[in-house]
């Protein structure tokens, strides 16, 4: 009987840490095998800001997952995040000079090499080039020139990098566990992979993943990344602006706000001096949500914000899909319908297999996403 091969993914959050093992079946469907999450320590918004707190939470997911299993973790797909996470546009032109003017696979490797590409400066690492499409000899629009006849190789792509020291660091931690990196995913990119079908990249659509300390922001179109983006701001940031507003601790205002609290609040046919009482503590209604709405509402427009507004339903029908453990507070989508007026819906992992009913939820999009990232026939390139 032939082994069947294991894949993993960690996705070490400012919330928690969250390590998947899977199995990939004969047809190539993935099966859940084992689930490790723990409360993150030493993170803060997608970096390392304690070594040794983030590799004891890091070590103690991955074991979970491991015992879950019954297979160890050897090496893992991990997300990369963080508000210096960039995404640009960029052109290589390359001759065709060998015999026959035949694009063989060597020229579009060399298309995407091109000296702007590989050295992006500024301590950047480069994640993903992502070829949205070529042009062979005035032909734009091609998808794959491979045995077309050319002398001339244009490739658009996009090119997502991140900071070089924040990525070494959570390399180093992960490795210091004893795993090996087998690839960098941006976590716009995985959550996608969760969350958007085919259909949904080529007709247009935003995807924003809301997590504890940053938004990962994926735009697509035409069945490739339009945008890609990181808002240092998520649903931590909302529960500080309530520790300030109603005078409690970070933990108590934090469960009002899941309890309670809404983003979408209807006032009419409440008591005008309604409270809310958790353990003790008693607060305005009112005062509690009103913080909410302002701030996820702000939160929503900057998800938004640089795409044409005057365009935006043309070019994404798709609307914007809402996943991460911050689409989860109530009425967000009636929010964001009202005040960006486009389509919008909260999406949790589509097609998760063996797992029960624990990973569907939008807080797991991303560490689903990397292991379907891990197991998907690659589009882009990546520069080695």
């Amino acid at each position: 009987m032939a082994k069947k091969k294991i894949i993993s993914a960690i996705d070490a959050g400012n919330t928690k840490v969250c390590t998947l093992v899977a199995e990939v079946e004969d047809d190539g469907r993935m099966r859940i095998a084992g689930v490790g999450i723990v409360p993150s320590k030493g993170i803060h918004k997608g970096a390392i800001v304690n070594v040794a707190e983030a590799k004891e939470t890091i070590r103690d997911s991955i074991k979970k997952a491991e015992q879950a299993s019954g297979h160890r973790v050897e090496s893992a797909y991990v997300a990369v995040t963080g508000h210096h996470i960039i995404g640009q546009n960029y052109k290589g032109i390359v001759a065709i000079t060998h015999s026959g003017h035949l694009v063989r696979p060597d020229d579009i490797r060399r298309v995407l090499q091109v000296e702007q590409i590989s050295n992006p400066g500024n301590n950047q690492k480069i994640l993903h080039v992502i070829p949205r499409h070529y042009t062979v000899d005035g032909q734009e629009g091609v998808l794959n020139p491979v045995g077309m006849n050319a002398f001339r190789l244009e490739a658009e792509t996009y090119v997502i990098t991140a900071p070089v020291s924040p990525v070494q660091e959570l390399v180093r931690c992960i490795m210091g566990v004893d795993v090996d990196v087998e690839d960098l995913v941006f976590d716009g990119l995985a959550s996608a992979e969760a969350v958007l079908t085919e259909d949904d990249k080529l007709a247009g659509t935003i995807m924003a993943d809301i997590g504890g300390g940053t938004t990962n922001i994926t735009v697509y179109k035409d069945g490739t990344v339009w945008r890609a983006a990181v808002i240092p701001v998520g649903g931590h940031q909302v529960t500080e602006d309530l520790t300030i507003g109603l005078n409690l601790s970070f933990d108590i205002v934090d469960e009002m706000k899941k309890k309670y609290g809404t983003a979408f609040p209807v006032y009419e046919g409440r008591p005008e001096n309604e409270s809310v009482i958790l353990n003790g503590h008693s607060v305005s209604y009112r005062g509690l949500c009103d913080i909410i709405h302002a701030r996820m509402e702000e939160l929503l427009r900057l998800i938004v914000m640089g795409l044409p507004q005057d365009e935006k339903n043309v070019l994404l029908p798709g609307g914007l899909v809402l996943t991460g453990g911050g689409s989860n507070l109530a009425d967000i989508a009636a929010l964001g319908s009202e005040a960006l007026k486009i389509p919008l819906r909260i999406s949790a992992p589509l097609n998760v297999y063996g797992a029960g009913d624990q990973l569907n939820d939008p807080a797991y999009s991303t560490a689903v996403g990397l292991l379907s990232w891990g197991i998907r026939p690659k589009s882009n390139a990546k520069i080695k």
